[in-house]
C-alpha cells in the first residue's frame, strides 16, 4: 500500500475544492446569497486594512518619519534600490 504525504499546498487546494463543491451543492439562490455575503465581508476587510494603513501613515508622519522631495527624487531613489 502506498501512502501519499500531502503538502500544505495540496491541503489548501483540497480544502478549496471541497468548499467549491459544498457551495455548488447549494440551491442557486443560496449560492447568490453566499456570494453577496462574501463580497460584503471582503469589502469590509479591505476597508479595515486601508484604515489601518492610513492610521500607521499618520503615526509615522506625526513622529517625523517621512521625507520630502519631488517625483524625480522618488524615481531616482527607486532606481537606486537593489532588486
Amino acid at each position: 500500500m502506498t501512502t501519499h504525504q500531502s503538502s500544505p499546498e495540496t491541503a489548501k487546494t483540497s480544502d478549496f475544492q471541497t468548499a467549491i463543491e459544498v457551495v455548488e451543492a447549494l440551491p442557486l439562490e443560496d449560492q447568490e446569497i453566499l456570494l453577496d455575503i462574501l463580497a460584503k465581508r471582503l469589502r469590509h476587510q479591505k476597508r479595515d486594512e486601508f484604515v489601518a494603513s492610513i492610521k500607521e501613515a499618520q503615526e509615522e508622519y506625526a513622529k517625523g518619519n517621512f521625507r520630502r522631495g519631488s517625483v524625480d527624487d522618488l524615481l531616482a531613489e527607486l532606481d537606486s534600490c537593489p532588486d
